[in-house]
């Protein structure tokens, strides 16, 4: 049984994350943090969640909770990960990430830690949405060098960066299949007279509205025929569920950067 730490616990989240380990046969809630301003910190983390009574205190810091867990699983925002993840280099815990819009300084030192504990780290955990990134190699491989390629997003008006880390982790899938680096490739956005597209870049369109959970599709267009590949998503808990998956499948695993490729086993498909 792998005992889980919830960072943002009472987040949107956050909360699915807890639901999702408290139906996970294989998982335990052991811990919630979250912010020392919150007015939550004290509140049981079952009945914040809906989950009955787990006379489990949110605490302020996981460090104050430190023996009752084997791994953090956080979704929050780039400085409070990198700080849990200081943390579990300090004891030997192990962490899954779901946070995005790490600067790059931020991403090598995550690489660094990687080689003192076990990381998984996934723009996206949604079963579905890796299994795309798959479809997306293949995809690229067969139509990359003669469609125009282009990836629209949406999510809610609460989401703070963009474009998502789905819809990188799709631009890097379709660049790397083709030989390329995302960033030598992708236009972030367009505006006024742009000129006509080159051959090998890959566009990017961002939407920001209402409540939306999660939409992403990769557009391979020629002339005459185009092909999308859309994955949709209607409930956070797909995400959760993901996550607490990889959870469990990294307890057993040596220091080391794992992605949700790995915990599906996609590369031997």
């Amino acid at each position: 049984m792998v005992r889980v730490a919830i960072a943002g616990a009472a987040g949107r989240m956050g909360r699915n994350l807890v639901k999702a380990t408290y139906l996970n046969q294989e998982a335990k809630v052991a811990s919630g943090s979250e912010r020392p301003e919150s007015s939550l910190v004290g509140v049981d983390l079952g009945e914040l969640c809906g989950e009955g009574k787990l006379d489990i205190a949110i605490v302020d810091s996981l460090e104050k909770s430190i023996e009752e867990y084997d791994v953090i699983v956080d979704f929050t925002a780039p400085v409070n990960t990198i700080a849990n993840i200081e943390l579990c280099k300090k004891y030997g815990k192990q962490i899954v990430i779901g946070t995005t819009g790490f600067s790059e300084e931020e991403k090598q030192q995550i690489d660094a830690a990687s080689k003192d504990i076990a990381i998984v780290m996934a723009p996206n955990y949604s079963v579905g949405v890796n299994l795309v990134f798959k479809l997306l190699e293949k995809a690229a491989k067969v139509m990359g060098d003669y469609c125009d390629v282009e990836i629209v997003e949406a999510h809610h008006r609460h989401k703070v960066d963009a474009p998502s880390g789905t819809a990188i982790g799709m631009g890097e899938a379709i660049a790397g299949a083709m030989g390329n680096e995302l960033n030598d490739v992708a236009v972030w956005a367009r505006e006024g007279i742009t000129g006509e597209r080159t051959k090998d870049e890959i566009g990017f369109a961002t939407i920001r509205a209402g409540d939306i959970i999660g939409e992403h599709t990769a557009m391979f267009a020629d002339i005459g025929e185009r092909v999308e590949i859309t994955h949709k998503a209607t409930d956070r808990m797909t995400f959760a569920n993901g996550a607490i998956k990889a959870a469990v499948w990294l307890n057993a695993k040596p220091a080391g950067f794992y992605t949700m490729t790995d915990v599906l086993g996609l590369n031997d498909l």
